[in-house]
């Protein structure tokens, strides 16, 4: 195997919508971001038997660490906000399980989405832009299998690891005291924060990225969506306000279909974007 473009490390999920069960996960919306907009993507994960392979779309790449059970939530929403569950769960994810040839990944996306990802797997990288979206560290399971808010605190060496840390305003709800020390320590950070847009903080400097206006369908994955693009077009562009535009974008328009069917290649990235822009302007 060659070292991908794009490595997304997380567990893919079966979401559950009522009767309707989805594929999903950090990983898998980050990849099939990246691949469309151009890279070569791959997955790092873990999941049973049930999990369908093949709903991944091609070309993505995928390394598989076998467990028996997918790890599955159940998405419900109470009064305007979404409620979750963990149903099952799969194995966890350590530096040892990354294969040889895809340490050499220029980017890196670690995505856990209820803890399973070992921070430490970024000492195996070494030329390689890194980042990660918190929200799965940010997470613990009740008994009943709720999912709900923590405390989180980095492992020592990891935020000095990382060019970006991507959450959400509702993941670090109670918390923005930590989430203002954790931005003293990386070059880049942002909150998102749904319709209303999102904060970029560039060497802990604050600036507000406005909304792309959206018909919302699914806000699954959004935030995931976000952070993979803002990576991709950060690589590509080495402009942080850029970046946040184009993620803004992306995300924006990755809510307006199911799952991932929207969410934008390059052309249609580049259509939104010369529209947000001229708009802004």
């Amino acid at each position: 195997m060659s070292a991908p473009e794009f490595l997304a490390i997380g567990h893919v999920t079966l979401d559950r919508f009522g009767d309707v069960v989805r594929p999903g996960g950090t990983a898998l919306y980050a990849a099939v971001t990246a691949a469309r907009l151009g890279l070569r993507a791959a997955i790092l994960t873990s999941h049973g038997p049930d999990f369908p392979l093949d709903a991944i779309p091609r070309p993505i790449e995928v390394v598989t660490l076998e467990a028996p059970l997918t790890t599955v939530f159940e998405h419900r929403w109470e009064a305007g906000r979404r409620v979750l569950r963990v149903r099952a769960q799969a194995r966890a994810l350590t530096a040892d399980d990354v294969p040889a040839d895809w340490r050499e990944a220029r980017l890196v996306l670690l995505g856990p989405v209820i803890d399973e990802v070992d921070p430490g797997v970024v000492e195996v990288f070494e030329d390689t832009t890194l980042a990660a979206s918190a929200q799965g560290w940010l997470r613990a399971v009740g008994p009943g299998g709720e999912v709900h808010g923590r405390p989180w605190t980095p492992p020592p060496g990891l935020l000095g690891r990382l060019q970006a840390l991507f959450v959400s305003a509702e993941d670090v709800r109670g918390q923005e005291d930590a989430l203002a020390a954790w931005l003293e320590c990386l070059p880049l950070g942002v909150v998102t924060a749904g319709a209303s847009g999102a904060l970029l903080y560039v060497n802990a400097q604050r600036y507000e990225v406005a909304p792309r206006p959206a018909r919302v369908v699914d806000p699954t994955g959004a935030g995931d969506v976000f952070a993979a693009a803002f990576l991709v077009e950060y690589e590509r562009l080495g402009d942080p306000w850029a970046a946040a535009a184009a993620a803004t974008c992306a995300a924006s328009l990755a809510v307006e279909g199911e799952g991932w069917q929207t969410v934008p290649d390059r052309a249609a990235l580049a259509a939104a974007l010369a529209a947000y822009l001229g708009g802004a302007a």
